[in-house]
């Protein structure tokens, strides 16, 4: 490492300048795989927190694959189907919709989710009851922009509801849940002009279950809740979206380390000759050079990410945001390994260096 150092203290302002680039890479990369993981929890965290072994949808149109949140409808002989079924525990009813709450003048958007019964209820949040017909859970955001409380009421299709209890904010595409009774629910919903008995199932295994035959035989289609993640529509495009610009970003990153060592060890090729030609192995010489990009990548993605996080501290109020460990570590981890990728594309003239150059052979 003595010339890669040498390197780095007499040429600072083109380490500098690609040390910079990493770290802009990095502040990209962090700031928006934080922003990804956010969106995400802003679209699915309450389906992921129903803590079932599948969710069971209302089978696909004709022509259609996959199922979907918004176009599912089960109907009571599908549920008896699913209850029925050997291996099954439980298959609760949960009836979806997103609509706008009011209070007074007030107004906020919030998604409905019925669910069967009151006490604890397993598709709640742990710990939380259950509401009782007439009754709602309001999550903190809606609270906060209705202006309510517990014990004041709020208005949904029409229907007159009193908060039972306020949470932490459970999420449904964007939009924070407020948990009511299925039957207020199916109320609602017959006043805003969509009649429906439940949208899914959440269903409660055993190992003893044969999923595929209980669908075919209630013509319905269950998912793994994380594949089931994929019927939410706003989920599935955004999250893919955001993934292949992270994606692409990488790419970028090897690509800009690959050609600005590529270039820099072009214009060392005379010094790597002399080298060799003192007896320097080719061993060394490859070491020095992925040392020399370690170096760099370690100082600019450690600037990107001590930037990341301060950025994600002070977004973290006006934008959904998550700082943890895979979405700053990780990237960054991403980013150092794909780095040296790059720059091991810039040794052929390390390894394909002439010691006879330095020595004149071609005067």
């Amino acid at each position: 490492m003595f010339v890669a150092w040498r390197e780095i203290r007499f040429a600072r302002g083109r380490f500098v300048l690609i040390g910079s680039v990493v770290a802009l890479i990095t502040i990209l990369v962090g700031f928006l795989t934080g922003l990804t993981a956010g969106l995400a929890g802003q679209n699915v965290s309450a389906v992921m927190g129903l803590g079932a072994d599948r969710i069971v949808f209302s089978a696909p149109a004709h022509g259609e694959s996959d199922p979907s949140f918004g176009d599912s409808s089960i109907t009571p002989e599908q549920a008896s189907t699913w209850s029925d079924a050997a291996g099954v525990n439980t298959a609760e009813p949960l009836g979806i919709s997103q609509t706008r709450l009011s209070a007074g003048e007030r107004r906020s958007p919030a998604a409905l989710f019925g669910v069967s019964s009151a006490g604890t209820h397993t598709l709640l949040p742990e710990g939380v009851p259950g509401p009782h017909s007439g009754e709602i859970v309001l999550g903190t955001s809606v609270a906060k922009t209705l202006g309510v409380s517990t014990g004041a009421t709020v208005g949904a299709f029409g229907l007159d509801l009193r908060v039972s209890a306020v949470i932490d904010d459970a999420w449904y595409a964007h939009s924070s849940v407020a948990w009511l009774t299925l039957p207020d629910w199916q109320e609602a919903m017959a006043r805003g002009g969509q009649p429906a008995w439940a949208t899914v199932l959440a269903v409660s295994l055993t190992d003893a279950a044969q999923p595929d035959a209980i669908d075919a035989a209630a013509h319905t289609a269950s998912r793994a809740p994380l594949p089931a993640l994929l019927s939410i529509e706003s989920f599935r495009s955004e999250i893919g979206s955001l993934l292949l610009i992270v994606g692409m970003l990488f790419g970028i990153s090897a690509l800009v380390i690959g050609a600005f060592f590529t270039v820099w060890t072009i214009q060392r090729a005379p010094d790597i000759a002399v080298l060799k030609a003192l007896g320097a192995r080719t061993g060394r010489l490859v070491r020095d050079t992925l040392g020399q990009a370690l170096v760099v990548l370690l100082a600019g993605v450690g600037v990107g990410m001590l930037a990341t996080i301060g950025l994600g501290l002070l977004a973290g109020s006006a934008v959904p945001f998550v700082l943890s460990p895979a979405t700053i570590a990780l990237p960054a981890l991403g980013l150092i390994i794909l780095g040296l990728i790059g720059g091991a594309f810039a040794l052929r003239p390390v390894l394909r260096s002439d010691p006879l150059a330095a020595l004149g052979a071609p005067r």
